[in-house]
């Protein structure tokens, strides 16, 4: 017994005629009454009573076209699943982003990525940049948004720039600089700074010292940060002032100001995700980011 038969049978039981069910099968009236002959044979029961004046179903019948009813839908059900699995178009897909931050791609790419893609699970882990980039290693997420560029070293990771960001001055309220409206890198020379940690954002120190570089000197560094919020209270307490993207700015910072560098600085924000993750659910989304974020530009 095959699909097709089940088809058959269902056609005619519906019609309670071989006639209109061969118009919809586009089958020869003969040829549908010769399969359906076929599987009643094989089943051994007899499903249609047939006289010249109507066709009715048997008890056996009545049976077996809720069966055959159960047994299409499931058999169409899963070519099109099959179908979305192969266009990438189910599964789940994990992202990962940094914490204390709302930055304002994720909520769009993933409306527009649900609208599109509905039967595919979307799982958000809130992570610092270090803790990303091991998990896309380990293959745990699919894509971070990690900020900083990975370090070279990093040979499973790909990634790509998608925004660029300004540089801010953080310095305490108080500073004699905060009374001016913007600053120059070279204003900063004799000061102190303090950072992000190697251990949870690696990559920072380098980027800071590459910008610092640009007017000539290397930041002096006296403490290190885990996280953002700790990193504003360093500043809000005078240990030294630093240089951030400015989305900083949507964090608390009683005690912190906040002032742009002339000539301005960009810094590149970056997503990740491991080269060997094939998924198209991932390149899908991928898409959807680069596409709003030309969108915005």
């Amino acid at each position: 017994m095959e699909l097709r038969h089940l088809r058959y049978f269902v056609a005619v039981a519906e019609d309670l005629s071989f006639t209109k069910a061969a118009g919809k099968l586009h089958l020869a009236q003969p040829s549908l009454t010769r399969q359906i002959h076929n599987l009643e044979e094989e089943l051994g029961v007899s499903l249609l009573n047939r006289s010249k004046s109507q066709v009715a179903l048997t008890e056996e019948g009545r049976s077996f076209l809720a069966d055959a009813r159960r047994i299409l839908a499931l058999a169409t059900e899963s070519i099109l699943s099959v179908q979305r699995l192969s266009r990438g178009e189910v599964g789940q897909l994990n992202i990962a982003y940094l914490p204390n931050f709302d930055f304002e791609l994720l909520p769009e790419t993933l409306k527009a990525f649900r609208q599109s893609f509905p039967h595919i699970a979307l799982n958000l882990f809130d992570m610092t940049p270090a803790e990303q980039l091991r998990a896309l290693e380990l293959r745990k997420i699919d894509l971070g948004f990690v900020g900083l560029p990975p370090a070279a070293n990093t040979s499973a990771i790909a990634w790509e720039s998608i925004a660029q960001h300004r540089t801010v001055v953080v310095l305490p309220t108080k500073h004699p600089l905060a009374r001016k409206r913007q600053l120059s890198l070279g204003e900063l020379e004799t000061m102190f700074f303090v950072g992000m940690s190697e251990k949870t954002h690696p990559g920072f120190r380098e980027w800071l010292n590459r910008t610092c570089q640009q007017t000539g000197f290397t930041p002096r560094v006296l403490q290190d940060a885990d996280l953002e919020p700790a990193l504003m209270t360093f500043v809000a307490e005078g240990l030294g002032v630093t240089l951030a993207r400015e989305h900083i700015k949507k964090l608390p910072h009683p005690g912190v100001t906040f002032r742009p560098l002339t000539p301005q600085i960009k810094s590149d924000y970056c997503i990740a995700w491991n080269r060997n993750d094939d998924s198209r659910a991932l390149q899908q989304y991928i898409e959807i980011v680069k596409s709003l974020i030309k969108r915005l530009n």
